[in-house]
């Protein structure tokens, strides 16, 4: 039985499957991802809890990390008064915190705030699809 040369050996290593290695995340990646989750998690929060006196007098908490007045959001969140009956506040109020901190700390200069209004964070932001626009 004949033994394959070098090369045909060296062609199959090369054209192997790549290594399946994700990209580790970058700040904005990062931070949008747990602004997003925290988001999520708040409305969540509201819809299963919504009768608990804790739940409902929390601050709003609909993040924009381009809005320059998140960073207030999220200082008032965590300072809000404790709330003993729901372990979810607990959690979200952590989140909020690790946020805070990757935005005033960590990813401090990759941060660029389009916006300055504090109203805006007041409510949910709607999400649209926009359509690409058909070449003619």
């Amino acid at each position: 039985m004949r033994m394959p040369g070098p090369l045909p050996v060296l062609l199959l290593l090369l054209a192997g499957a790549p290594a399946a290695r994700p990209t580790p995340p970058t700040c904005y990646s990062r931070m949008r991802a747990l602004s997003q989750e925290i988001t999520r998690d708040f409305q969540l929060l509201q819809v299963s809890e919504p009768s608990e006196p804790c739940v409902r007098y929390l601050p709003r908490l609909y993040l924009d990390i381009h809005n320059y007045c998140v960073l207030d959001k999220l200082r008032d969140f965590v300072a809000s008064p404790p709330c003993w009956k729901v372990a979810q506040v607990d959690s979200l109020k952590d989140k909020a915190r690790k946020l805070y901190t990757i935005m005033n700390s960590f990813c401090r200069r990759d941060l660029v705030f389009l916006l300055d209004d504090c109203n805006a964070l007041e409510y949910p932001i709607p999400v649209t699809t926009v359509l690409p626009d058909r070449q003619r």
